[in-house]
């Protein structure tokens, strides 16, 4: 998400979704057919409660699976792809193996739904994610939610990595990353199917780490009041700080450059902060063509996660879905219900990615207005007020100007009533999360 509007074409998925609350969300999208709907499974058990936040009205539940869960079985299918992005357009035979997830009831009707997945994709294969969904017992059709490998071709992967146009119809559509439902429509129950792509004739086989996805139903509240103060007052994480701006021009070919890389430079950011990013092997294409370049790793990760459709690098679950290609590393996207909950995870040493709007002077301190941009939650003062590394603050090239503090309210109601909350949770796949909420458990 960028400083600016959205390309042409790709309407910004917080007007196209926003609401009373002035919502903003990316745009864009595309369909398959759903297939039969099989047996709801039960529920799995709750998880131990925190006491520390109270779920609300805001319901939000996340979903996943790993592991012994995630057998895909043998490759019984073949299926031709033309990479939209190939100049040379040409159709591929692809090897298909499907993992389906089973049925989730979250408890709600959801209007919206974020997928997150963590895979491997050596050679030139890929992984196609999607979901159906179920309306008072009818089955909807399959919707795209990414197509995605970690490589782009010109570095050795399978496709350009993209979100899919095309994706609406009467019950729901697709805004580039974000299922969302139409007027009057919600969901009682998902679904995801995961289709592991192999060129045929070749053992590149995709490995599935862990899928899972968000759904929600959110008030159009467009005012959240304060939260309360959490258990992190005080805390503050030491995560490094890159200013987007330090790349502006840079590589305009992924989403123009560093003026649109708040997304990208917040990942590189957590990654550093775990030692995870990229080799200096690995970022020697970013210095060659810029020798004073100090931090590359920015760079490598706006092309890493670049959107080929959207034309941005603000896809939500591109953005963990790369972190997780870094060594011992795991990510995935979710919503939290206000900084009380956020505090939870500076508590357990876990920073945030989170994505907000505002217009200028509706954040003091920010120095500017955006339509949709990223930063991280690096911690919390005394008072409860949030110290963020912001990528873009006060415009200025200069990674020293990227910490700042802001006034916990007012950042809640750039967050919490825009986004609905987004967050990228990125972490070692050893450092354990916080305790979810017992009911409606969102992470």
């Amino acid at each position: 998400m960028s400083l600016q509007s959205s390309s042409a074409g790709s309407p910004s998925r917080r007007v196209v979704l926003g609401s009373a609350a002035g919502a903003t969300l990316l745009g864009i999208a595309g369909a398959r057919a759903a297939g039969a709907a099989p047996a709801v499974a039960a529920p799995s058990a709750a998880p131990v409660s925190s006491p520390h936040y109270d779920t609300g009205d805001r319901h939000i539940s996340y979903r996943e699976w790993s592991g012994r869960e995630l057998h895909v079985g043998r490759f019984t299918s073949t299926r031709d792809y033309v990479d939209p992005f190939d100049p040379t357009a040409t159709s591929r035979s692809y090897d298909v193996a499907t993992w389906v997830s089973p049925v989730v009831r979250p408890g709600f009707g959801l209007t919206e739904l974020v997928s997150s997945w963590n895979a491997d994709t050596p050679g030139r294969s890929w992984v196609e994610v999607s979901v159906r969904g179920w309306s008072q017992g009818a089955a909807t059709k399959e919707y795209v939610l990414g197509r995605w490998c970690r490589y782009d071709p010109d570095q050795g992967g399978g496709i350009h990595r993209t979100s899919v146009n095309g994706q609406g119809d009467t019950v729901a559509t697709v805004y580039t990353d974000t299922l969302a439902t139409r007027s009057g429509h919600t969901l009682d129950a998902w679904q995801l199917v995961v289709r592991l792509m192999r060129p045929a004739g070749t053992h590149d086989t995709p490995r599935l780490r862990s899928v899972g996805a968000m759904a929600s139903d959110l008030p159009d509240d467009p005012r959240v009041p304060r939260s309360p103060n959490g258990r992190a007052r005080g805390r503050v994480l030491d995560v490094p700080t890159f200013s987007q701006e330090k790349h502006i021009g840079h590589f305009p070919q992924w989403d123009n450059g560093g003026e649109a890389w708040c997304s990208p430079t917040s990942t590189a950011m957590v990654l550093a902060y775990w030692g995870a990013g990229p080799r200096r092997d690995e970022t020697a294409w970013v210095t060659q063509a810029i020798p004073d370049e100090t931090d590359p790793q920015v760079d490598f990760a706006a092309r890493n996660v670049y959107d080929y459709t959207y034309d941005g690098a603000g896809n939500w679950p591109f953005n963990p879905a790369y972190a997780a290609t870094r060594p011992g590393m795991r990510g995935f996207v979710t919503r939290l219900r206000s900084l009380t909950e956020a505090e939870e995870f500076i508590a357990a040493g876990i920073p945030l990615v989170t994505s907000v709007s505002f217009k200028k002077g509706e954040l003091d301190g920010a120095g500017y207005g955006t339509n949709g941009h990223l930063m991280v939650i690096v911690g919390f003062t005394r008072e409860g007020n949030v110290v963020c590394n912001d990528p873009a603050s006060h415009l200025l090239r200069d990674n020293a100007q990227v910490r700042v503090v802001y006034d916990r309210e007012q950042f809640e109601n750039v967050w919490v009533p825009h986004s609905g909350g987004i967050v990228y949770v990125i972490h070692p796949e050893r450092h354990r999360l916080p305790r979810p909420p017992r009911t409606e458990p969102n992470w």
